[in-house]
């Protein structure tokens, strides 16, 4: 009678009207209304395509129905998508007013109807339609026999025009399935913009056939062809998604100068007999790929012709393998040191009646505006760029915040008020390994700042910035995602969406669909793992990782120096992530205890300090046939004391001082072992 019971229980469980509260929409959308009923999936299930669409549609919606049928496992009857109104009683009906274009401004937006026997998708352009099919996606139920979408009505367009991601190739070259799957995670989190870094200190990752020394000098052999971009630029163009060159210049330019020393601003002092002299524009290289992070000394001369010159011969190659409007510049983090000692240089600002090195560097960047218009590209540039003689035309990215000395959002604040177009990437530097919610919560638009209705119209919206100077092609996805979904939702959605334990649900869902894109960033964990246990068991490891994440901004790699781009990306640290989840399990735990001690939160808290003292002793065994272990054996034995004193804590048993039992607890602060900091120092701490 019980089993009966069970199962007519569960039976009404699974047909009961979903609530808005279990969806797991990322991002969220504008306006979500559920109705009673359901859309069942069977094979018969097809789409048509009607309206006046550009033709990436037609993957677009192929992409949908093998991504459907893969979670699902019904054998739809329809294949591959064609052309327009090809079954025009099909269940899935999509119109689109106009061919979408890749860029800003874009309409966007669409309507997604579910009835029981029918879903309608409503578009202006087929960007929307592409939008809607996510959600579509993302809608996707099932009970114990069935997959179905809720009735509903979903009206849905983006809050920021702008809605990015930046992924560095310079620092570790990111080969193209790495480039391609994330362009697939950005369209699924309907992103719209990929910043192709492509040059900087470390590497020039360009094919140029007219001026070869690039590639055989700067890159380590590890480039693009001009087919692989184009093939690329057009892939992301299916997705709907625009791609953003940066060739980063004046600074920045250990790679170009390896190639060119001539164009470089170092005065190159010979020694012979009794005399020495200066020298500029010689032959001789004193430059080299860049192995180290940080900011160097090579700087392009911009008192030089030279420079010039070739320049232009570089973006009149480059220009053309890119379709969009934009080009980004770089402009950041020019020191000037090679300026100032260069008395050539310094003889040309006094002729151009510059002051300084700012103005030099403004100077320097005006030149490149016209090179790059003639291609009909408008100028992009960190905020540095930023000067009362720079161009109206030019797009600031804004970058700098406290942990520059610059108040959070001030250059942005700066842009709009002194007519320029921002995009915002402070507060979005996902390499630094900070939690989701540090990301979360950081909007474009400045709370406080007085602007003005045509002064907000200038924030395009915001990019995640993903440096390589600590991401391998196995690493990447792992500190890309799925923290970018949390700020593609900032980007996308209402401003007050901000429900933090709401996101988390819904991101870790996310973060599994995701998978079917190829995104590694779950499955590559188990692969450095392995390694690290040299092929034994991972399961300690693993539970370790849950309470243990990187060191934070960019303390790990110690001044730059600690880690070259050729060091070793395949350890403990490269297994972990920011928001450890025991971590975040045993915060709220441990919160529910100090409100109520009740047995039932006392028993929670302890069943962690349980497992981390029995952990401390697998990890130890473990080490004895993996030297890769030994480094996270002191954390784990301060972490298992730690645990064992709080266990006696909760019974009012410890003979501890309170001295000593802090002590203890700040053992577990350390962050001297295997570039990871334990996450439960903070909880630790609350229940003294």
């Amino acid at each position: 009678m019980k089993y009966l019971f069970v199962l007519l229980l569960a039976g009404l469980t699974s047909n009961a009207q979903i609530q808005k509260e279990q969806l797991n929409l990322m991002p969220w959308p504008q306006s979500v209304v559920l109705n009673d009923g359901n859309f069942t999936l069977t094979k018969n299930f097809k789409v048509n395509i009607t309206g006046t669409p550009n033709p990436r549609i037609y993957g677009g919606v192929t992409r949908f129905l093998r991504r459907l049928d893969g979670r699902t496992g019904i054998f739809f009857e329809q294949g591959f998508i064609t052309k327009l109104n090809e079954v025009p009683t099909a269940e899935l009906q999509i119109n689109c007013t106009k061919s979408g274009k890749i860029g800003l401004y874009e309409d966007e937006s669409y309507h997604l109807d579910i009835k029981q026997n029918k879903i309608t998708i409503n578009a202006t352009s087929d960007l929307g339609a592409l939008h809607g099919l996510e959600t579509l996606l993302q809608m996707l139920q099932n009970n114990n026999t069935s997959f179905y979408f809720p009735v509903s009505q979903i009206s849905d367009f983006p809050r920021f025009t702008w809605r990015g991601l930046m992924i560095d190739a310079s620092r570790h070259f990111q080969p193209i399935d790495v480039i391609k799957r994330n362009i697939d995670g950005l369209a699924a989190m309907k992103m719209n913009v990929f910043h192709w870094h492509l040059v900087d200190d470390q590497g020039w990752r360009i094919e140029m056939k007219k001026h070869p020394k690039l590639i055989e000098l700067a890159s380590d052999g590890l480039y693009y062809t001009q087919e692989e971009i184009k093939n690329i630029v057009k892939y992301a163009d299916e997705r709907g998604i625009l791609i953003v060159p940066e060739i980063d210049v004046p600074g920045h330019g250990s790679a170009i100068l390896t190639a060119y020393p001539e164009i470089g601003s170092k005065v190159i002092t010979l020694t012979g007999g009794t005399s020495e002299k200066n020298i500029q524009g010689t032959a001789i290289s004193t430059y080299g790929i860049e192995r180290n992070a940080g900011i160097f000394s090579p700087t392009l001369d911009p008192s030089n012709p030279k420079t010039y010159q070739l320049l232009s011969e570089l973006f009149d190659e480059v220009c053309p393998l890119f379709t969009g409007a934009y080009f980004h510049i770089g402009g950041d983090e020019n020191e000037g040191k090679d300026w100032d000692a260069n008395p050539k240089i310094q003889e040309f600002k006094k002729k151009n009646n510059l002051t300084t090195n700012h103005e030099l560097q403004t100077y320097f960047t005006m030149q490149l505006v016209p090179m790059l218009k003639k291609h009909g590209k408008q100028l992009m540039g960190w905020e540095e760029i930023m000067t009362k003689n720079m161009s109206k035309d030019a797009i600031i990215h804004s970058w700098r915040g406290p942990n520059e000395g610059v108040v959070a959002g001030q250059s942005l604040v700066d842009a709009v008020k002194k007519g320029y177009k921002t995009v915002l990437s402070n507060g979005f530097y996902i390499d630094l390994m900070y939690p989701v919610e540090s990301h979360y919560l950081n909007d474009p638009m400045p709370k406080g700042a007085n602007l003005s209705a045509e002064e907000k119209a200038r924030i395009l919206g915001g990019e995640a910035t993903m440096w390589t100077e600590l991401a391998s092609s196995t690493t990447i996805d792992s500190r890309v995602w799925p923290r970018t979904a949390a700020i593609a939702e900032r980007l996308w959605s209402a401003e007050d969406i901000t429900d933090v334990a709401n996101m988390r649900k819904r991101m870790d869902f996310i973060s599994f669909r995701l998978e079917e894109l190829g995104l590694t960033h779950i499955r590559n964990k188990g692969v450095i793992l392995r390694n690290v246990a040299n092929n034994q068991s991972i399961v300690a490891l693993n539970e370790l990782t849950n309470v243990c994440e990187p060191l934070k901004g960019y303390t790990r790699n110690k001044g730059g120096t600690e880690y070259q781009m050729y060091s070793p990306l395949t350890l403990f640290a490269d297994a972990c992530g920011p928001d450890a989840k025991d971590a975040l399990a045993f915060d709220d735990s441990v919160a529910q205890y100090l409100g109520n001690k009740t047995p039932e939160n006392k028993a929670k808290v302890s069943a962690f300090f349980n497992k981390w003292i029995a952990l401390n002793k697998e990890l130890s065994d473990l080490s004895a046939n993996a030297p890769l272990v030994q480094p996270v054996l002191p954390l784990a034995k301060k972490l298992s004391k730690a645990s064992e004193q709080m266990l006696l804590v909760l019974d009012n048993k410890s003979t501890l001082k309170a001295e000593d039992l802090k002590n203890l607890i700040e053992e577990c602060n350390t962050k001297e072992h295997a570039d990871v900091e334990l996450a439960v120092y903070k909880s630790l701490k609350k229940l003294l």
